[in-house]
Parts: structure tokens; C-alpha cells; sequence
């Protein structure tokens, strides 16, 4: 009898283990992948799941956004310069089993993928180009990886490259092309300006000589503002057409 009841408990034990074993929980970003006898047989969606043990296996897919980095990289661009550029994959599971299928390790091979594409599209292109369409270079660089990992089930939303290092001569070099735009555009704004002013000194010259006796005034005028230290001597040349205005004030005072 006691060996009896013992069998049993064994028995009862092991079938409640089986059952437990087989109760299986998917969650609600995740997809369960089952694998019959080693061939794939269907896909669980989120939910409380029944999966026989020892004669199936469940792998479980997270189905949400992952970011993967790629580190920093040498890269040679077409026109010679040796840059280190590092960038960041983000993508999705579009579909459970074919990234359980088709893929060993599709986090790694899509990283791997990313970073050849990469190194080719970088190199086909100018350091200039580079730095000013940083977008697009993105964009071509995502649109490849994106085509050859669709058909592991997988959808390349974005690469971003976010560090470019450039060699600490270019940085110079860079620097002092800066330096000599802003020096440029410095001057030709100093220039402008002064072509402006040269203008207005020029319509005022002509507004004073059409008045008599205007352009004696003002120079009249400049010499009473002047201070000049007492130690130091300021001498003027006066031109004999300032003579000529202040004769025909006087005369034109005289008449009135």
C-alpha cells in the first residue's frame, strides 16, 4: 500500500509539474516563436500560453525599439582624411520568426551589417560632403541596411552618425579657414560702410557749398569744438575759398 500511495504522489507531482511547466506567459511587447520537435510550428501573440514541455520550445522575440551602438570606427573619406565616426542603429522586430529563423543573432548581425555599410558609403564621399549633409549621408547609409535586413524580419528606423573626429591638422586648418571667412566678411563690411558714408559726406559737401557762406560756418564751427592742450600747437590750413565765404557773409550781413 505505502508503495502504492507513493507512486501516486509521484505521478501526481510530475503531472502537475508538466502542467505548470507548460503554462507560459507572453507579454504584451513580446512574441512567442515555437519550435515543434525543432521545426517551427506557429507564433503566440501576448497572453497566458499552453506549451507542451520536452516536445516544444518557445522562444520569445521583444518586439520593441532597440538602440544598438556602433563604436568608433577609422574611416578613410575619398579625399584622403582619416576620421573616426561613430553612429547609433535604431530598429524593430517586424516579424518574430523569421529573426528566430533566418539569423543566428540579429542584434549582432544587424550592428555588423550597419557598420560595413558604414565604412563604404563614408568612403565614397568628401570630408566637406560629409560634414555638411551629415543627414543624407544617414539616410543612404540606413536605406542599404534597411533593404537586406528586411527579409530577416527586421525594420531599420533610423541610423544616426553622431561623432565625426577629425585629425587635430584638419582641426587647424579648419580653424584658420574660419578665422580668415570672418576676417573677410569683416572687411567687406568695414568697406560697404565706408562707401556709404563716403556717399553722405559727398551729398553733404554739395548741400554746403550751394549755400553761401554755409561751408565757412562749419569750419568755423570744427575750430571752436577743438581743445587743443596747452602745450601743444594745432595749426590749420585754410583754404582761400573759406576766405571767399566768410567776404560774402560779411557782405551778405552788410546788406541786410
Amino acid at each position: 500500500m505505502n508503495f502504492l500511495f507513493e507512486m501516486q504522489f509521484y505521478i501526481l507531482f510530475f503531472l502537475l509539474f508538466l502542467i505548470f511547466s507548460s503554462l507560459k506567459i507572453i507579454k504584451e511587447y513580446e512574441r512567442g516563436v515555437v519550435l515543434t520537435l525543432g521545426k517551427y510550428s506557429y507564433t503566440l501573440k501576448p497572453g497566458l500560453k499552453i506549451v507542451i514541455p520536452i516536445i516544444q520550445q518557445l522562444i520569445k522575440v521583444d518586439m520593441r525599439l532597440r538602440a544598438v551602438d556602433i563604436p568608433r570606427q577609422e574611416v578613410i573619406t575619398k579625399d584622403n582624411v582619416t576620421i573616426g565616426v561613430n553612429a547609433v542603429v535604431y530598429f524593430k522586430v517586424e516579424k518574430a520568426e523569421d529573426a528566430v529563423l533566418k539569423v543566428e543573432d540579429y542584434t549582432y548581425a544587424v550592428s555588423q551589417y550597419a557598420l560595413a555599410a558604414l565604412r563604404d558609403i563614408i568612403g565614397g564621399v568628401e570630408l566637406d560632403t560629409l560634414l555638411s549633409e551629415r543627414e543624407r549621408i544617414s539616410s543612404e547609409i540606413k536605406r542599404i541596411v534597411d533593404e537586406e535586413t528586411s527579409s530577416w524580419g527586421i525594420d531599420v528606423v533610423s541610423i544616426k552618425i553622431q561623432d565625426i573626429e577629425l585629425p587635430a591638422a584638419m582641426k587647424r586648418a579648419m580653424a584658420a579657414q574660419a578665422e580668415a571667412e570672418r576676417e573677410k566678411r569683416a572687411i567687406i563690411a568695414k568697406s560697404e560702410g565706408e562707401i556709404v558714408a563716403a556717399e553722405n559726406l559727398k551729398k553733404a559737401a554739395e548741400i554746403l557749398s550751394s549755400v553761401p557762406g554755409a561751408l565757412s560756418l562749419r569750419t568755423l564751427e570744427t575750430i571752436e569744438k577743438i581743445q587743443p592742450d596747452p602745450s601743444k600747437t594745432v595749426i590749420f590750413a585754410v583754404p582761400v575759398e573759406i576766405f571767399e565765404g566768410i567776404k560774402s557773409l560779411i557782405k551778405s550781413r552788410s546788406h541786410e
